[in-house]
């Protein structure tokens, strides 16, 4: 007999076997020997009113549990009909698995390398400061996801199965408890291995991959796309392409702007990234606790205000983690975030960002939609310019980026970098800036203890999604001058972190495959 409860639970009664037992003993009725086996299926934690995980569980009593199986249904596709995909970050990964269980060949473009040898260069980074245009944390295999924590959280349950997005990953390495958990994460350190995998799947299958290959161009036969021109001249065609660039492709917008393809502004989000010792985050969030301390996962906040027009909130919030620096060019500074599976750094980071619209930056309008790319590259060289030409990142302390003076002395940080004093108030945009100083007063008021000169902010937080949007038909999901083409992702403005890409890439491809030939 198999039985489905939901439960509330210490986090010691949930992490001790025998007291998990018993609390679902009494739940049930069922004596303690008779329960075979305990399957949680779901799991969150509130600190709201106390400390517990509400839990879904299946009670196993008189029956066997079975492991479940995980594999993919995918074909050999050596022989079938090709699709190009450009980009081997989330949307382009899950396109190509879904494409070898739908019976077509997916041909892989990435302009990137392999994760093993993007490992390298990003190493390289942080030690010498120098940027691979083409491998770095934003570009090669994985995409940008690979390097900001493998957080797979999404709200966007209606573009598909999100359960069928963390079984894949399950299937390549992924812990199972990514499919219980509220937030689940897998964590940088282990997520590079599990890509790679997926390539092994791929490649096993009669999938192609054609690395450090960037596309230049789009080839048109009969008023259809059916392949990509690459930057050294190479042609690589299949019956359709997929645009899975990812939100930093800059080439390609310029490339659609060129060719007088439709292209839309999108409005984005920019700020800065702070951090605060973790265990300050602990004590806020876990206040209640008490003995229960030593049973919780570093503590993740998730905040939100309104100052005027503007939306400030955080993102991509990496407990235990640290901060990268993520250009993908020259004359760039950027900041973003990230944490390994075990989240042990003493430092919790988040970016803090504002919304930028058209109506924000109107001495931009005469750049049409690439009016919100231009005004995002500008900040960017400009975060550059004022820290002596270097991917150096400017640092100040919280309270006085809020007072608008120059910190005296700056605290520790876990930045993968070299970090300069510096005056961000002065260096970033006047609106975000106001935004921001009041935005983390507000937070305070929410999670007291926030508003600390314990916390120090970083810039430039730009890449929050991209500036731009792809259009493509609701119902078809081609771009609508240009069939063939199926935009997908972050860079085609569709989606907005690991699994909503993944399901966007799944679904261009399910389109894709009602009409191959």
């Amino acid at each position: 007999m198999k039985q489905l409860i939901d439960i509330d639970l210490t986090p010691q009664e949930y992490h001790t076997p025998d007291l998990l037992k018993d609390c679902v003993s009494r739940k049930t009725g069922i004596a303690f020997n008779d329960i075979a086996h305990i399957e949680v299926i779901r799991r969150s934690l509130d600190s709201r009113r106390g400390i517990r995980y509400h839990c879904t569980i299946e009670v196993y009593c008189g029956e066997e549990f079975i492991q479940p199986d995980f594999s993919g249904r995918y074909l050999d596709c050596t022989n079938r009909p090709a699709v190009v995909i450009v980009g081997a970050g989330p949307a382009g990964l899950f396109a190509a698995l879904r494409a070898l269980e739908l019976g077509i060949r997916p041909i892989l473009v990435d302009r990137g390398k392999p994760v093993e040898e993007r490992k390298l260069d990003i190493a390289r980074l942080a030690r010498t400061q120098e940027v691979d245009p083409n491998s770095n944390w934003c570009f090669g295999e994985g995409g940008a996801g690979t390097y900001s924590d493998g957080k797979l959280y999404t709200r966007s349950t209606k573009r598909g199965n999100v359960n069928d997005v963390l079984k894949r990953f399950v299937e390549h390495g992924a812990e199972p408890s990514i499919l219980i958990d509220a937030h689940a994460h897998i964590g940088t350190d282990r997520l590079s291995g599990i890509i790679s995998q997926m390539r092994h799947t791929i490649i096993e299958h009669g999938g192609e991959y054609h690395f450090s290959t960037q596309a230049a161009d789009l080839i048109l036969r009969n008023g259809r796309v059916c392949g990509i021109l690459t930057s050294s001249g190479q042609t690589i065609e299949g019956q359709a392409v997929i645009l899975a660039t990812g939100h930093s492709a800059r080439d390609i917008y310029q490339l659609f702007a060129t060719k007088g393809w439709n292209l839309e502004a999108k409005p984005f989000a920019l700020g800065v990234r702070v951090e605060h010792p973790q265990q300050l985050i602990n004590q806020i969030q876990y206040h209640k606790a008490g003995s229960q301390m030593q049973y919780l996962p570093p503590a993740a906040y998730a905040l939100t205000t309104q100052v005027g027009k503007h939306g400030v909130f955080s993102f991509c919030m990496c407990p235990g983690g640290c901060i990268v620096p993520a250009a993908t060019g020259p004359s760039q500074q950027v900041v973003n975030g990230m944490s390994n599976a075990h989240r042990s750094s003493p430092f919790a980071n988040s970016g803090i960002a504002v919304t930028v619209g058209p109506d924000d930056i109107p001495q931009y309008a005469s750049q049409g939609p690439l009016g919100l790319l231009q005004f995002q590259q500008d900040v960017e060289r400009h975060v550059f310019n004022a820290v002596g030409g270097s991917i150096t990142a400017p640092i100040q302390r919280l309270t006085d980026f809020c007072s608008s003076r120059l910190s005296k002395s700056n605290n520790k940080t876990n930045y993968l970098g070299q970090t300069t004093n510096a005056p961000i108030h002065e260096i970033l945009p006047d609106f975000v800036v106001k935004a921001l100083q009041q935005g983390f007063r507000d937070f305070d008021r929410k999670m007291k203890g926030f508003y600390t000169a314990e916390a120090s902010i970083l810039a430039v937080e730009s890449r929050t999604s991209s500036p731009v949007r792809i259009p493509r038909d609701k119902d078809t999901l081609q771009h609508p001058q240009l069939p063939g083409l199926y935009p997908c992702g972050e860079g085609a403005g569709f989606a907005g972190g690991i699994v909503s890409s993944a399901l966007d890439g799944i679904k261009s491809i399910e389109h894709i495959s009602l009409s191959i030939k």
